[in-house]
């Protein structure tokens, strides 16, 4: 669903990170404020917006599994045209609505 290519540094978190290798990409979901993503009991959209045809942007609510866990993300999709993804939407970032990294993480 990811739509980056794993040979180029990425800011599909916000910041560039090289994400080519799983275990870089899976840490990011381990942080403490995207693992409410994993599992996750309840969402609700907050927003859309058509940006162009074939690119939009929601806001969405998540609410976690552990108590008191909830945070809010961005999701960036986009519409391949042409080729064998033809049609396919995809995500060209996700961020999270805080600042998530001030504080580091185990990347």
């Amino acid at each position: 669903f990811a739509g980056f290519d794993p040979f180029e540094r990425s800011t599909y978190f916000g910041p560039f990170f090289d994400l080519g290798q799983f275990e870089r990409f899976r840490r990011i979901f381990h942080h403490s404020s995207y693992r409410v993503l994993l599992g996750h009991k309840d969402r609700k959209i907050l927003s859309s917006l058509l940006v162009e045809e074939n690119r939009f942007k929601q806001r969405i609510w998540i609410q976690g599994t552990r108590p008191e866990e909830e945070e809010i993300f961005e999701f960036t999709m986009f519409q391949r045209i042409g080729g064998s993804w033809d049609g396919y939407w995809l995500t060209e970032s996700l961020l999270h609505d805080g600042d998530v990294f001030s504080g580091g993480m185990a990347y």
